[in-house]
């Protein structure tokens, strides 16, 4: 898009409450990302905090813990279809903007060994569900509604309409003859 950023981890509880609900959790945790960078920054600055979630049967699939737990998430996706809910907050001083994007994502069966070896490839190590659809975890995935990149973890189409929403221009590497073309071509 052309924004310019850095990265800022919010130290923030990631505990699920008990008797939470899945797109409640995801927009606690991106309100409460965004909200605690905030306030350590200077005003004027916009933080976009990010929680993406699998979701099985209102089932919360966070990061594996170990692999045992990974290979339990696998086995629970496979041959199933599942939600993926990614909460986006945009805070700035006062103003708290706030989006979501969920995805279905139709796993086809995994048996024992390609679970097994997908887990010793590392990349589910730190993905919520244990998996990574930009990687090898997409040799798993038979069909998907929704965002792709919300899969990701970061939906480029909400993520605009959140900036766009708060004044941030994206794209803005377009000269401003270019960005005249770009409105007066049909």
């Amino acid at each position: 898009m052309g924004v310019p950023f850095s990265v800022q981890p919010a130290d923030i509880d990631e505990s699920v409450r008990s008797d939470e609900q899945p797109m409640g959790y995801a927009r606690r945790m991106a309100v409460g990302k965004a909200t605690h960078v905030a306030s350590q920054l200077s005003p004027g600055h916009h933080v976009l905090g990010v929680d993406t979630i699998v979701v099985l049967d209102q089932l919360i699939l966070g990061k594996p813990v170990d692999r045992e737990d990974g290979l339990r998430m696998l086995s629970l996706l496979a041959d199933s279809t599942h939600q993926v809910i990614t909460a986006l907050c945009l805070a700035s001083g006062e103003l708290v903007q706030e989006l979501q994007s969920v995805s279905e994502v139709t796993f086809a069966p995994i048996d024992d060994t390609t679970r097994e070896c997908y887990w010793d490839t590392g990349e589910g190590a730190d993905k919520a569900g244990c998996y990574a659809i930009q990687g090898y975890g997409a040799t798993f995935v038979s069909h998907i509604r929704g965002s792709h990149s919300g899969i990701m973890g970061l939906p480029i189409y909400e993520t605009e309409q959140l900036l766009k929403q708060a004044g941030i221009h994206t794209w803005i590497h377009r000269s401003t003859a270019a960005e005249s073309d770009c409105h007066t071509q049909k």
